[in-house]
């Protein structure tokens, strides 16, 4: 498996403190069954993106495992104006693997009807926004008709394989479950910090996802989507948008 979204570097946010919980973040990976995992600390209000050091750490973890995982570094980047405008300076540093495929995560007080235009920016300067674990954003989880917008648009969508297997609550659970189900989302990945609160667990959902919707789907979801962004490539699985299937009984329960 690939996994695109994990805080493993050691003293950058709120990932692991030291190296040493660095190595054992990456052999739990290797024993879940991943091969390619991508380095991506916060770059919000809180955590300083600094690409010099993080490359440096990357390089030092990948000593530490050698050839059992191949690393790369990305970002899980705050949609704030300064992240925005150092976006438009230094994109690729930003980008999965330095690519064009970027991890995008929004803030849970309030989405300004604006976002869509600087997605679409975004877009236009060759950028492939992927919109983070969305089915654990209250916003986006009540009014999911944004994240089509954005998927109908050119978007992509990622839930963390922790919310399949209930590690963040049942209705995180079924929000995922049924936006795979709509065709709204194109990766699984791990977003983990740690290996107790936050481990890496992708088998786990990877099952999840191969009962529910087939073998097909979860290999796309967890092996070839995220190779592709791995390596910059177009998306080889692009479902077909079910509008039909996104709207929850909850929200239609709220606008009665």
């Amino acid at each position: 498996m690939i996994d695109l979204h994990c805080h493993i570097l050691p003293g950058l946010d709120d990932g692991p403190k030291t190296m040493e919980e660095s190595v054992e973040m990456a052999n739990a990976a290797i024993a879940d069954g991943t091969t390619h995992l991508v380095a991506t600390p916060h770059s919000n209000n809180t955590h300083f993106f600094d690409y010099p050091k993080i490359r440096a750490l990357c390089k030092e973890l990948q000593t530490e495992v050698g050839d059992r995982l191949k690393l790369a570094t990305g970002c899980d980047f705050h949609m704030n104006p300064e992240n925005i405008a150092a976006l438009k300076q230094q994109a690729p540093r930003f980008c999965v693997n330095q690519k064009d495929y970027l991890l995008v995560e929004f803030n849970e007080v309030a989405i300004p009807p604006a976002m869509d235009q600087t997605l679409h920016e975004m877009q236009l300067a060759g950028i492939r926004p992927i919109v983070t674990h969305p089915e654990r954003n209250r916003l986006l989880r009540l009014r999911p008709e944004r994240l089509i917008t954005w998927v109908r648009r050119g978007c992509y969508g990622q839930v963390t394989g922790g919310a399949l297997i209930g590690r963040f609550g049942p209705a995180a659970q079924k929000d995922a479950m049924r936006w795979i189900e709509a065709g709204l989302i194109h990766f699984v990945c791990s977003d983990a910090h740690n290996t107790s609160s936050r481990p890496i667990q992708l088998r786990p959902a990877y099952d999840v996802v191969a009962k529910a919707f087939g073998e097909e789907k979860a290999r796309a979801l967890f092996i070839d989507n995220p190779m592709a962004a791995f390596d910059g490539r177009d998306l080889p699985h692009v479902p077909e948008l079910q509008d039909e299937r996104v709207q929850s009984p909850r929200k239609r329960f709220l606008f009665f």
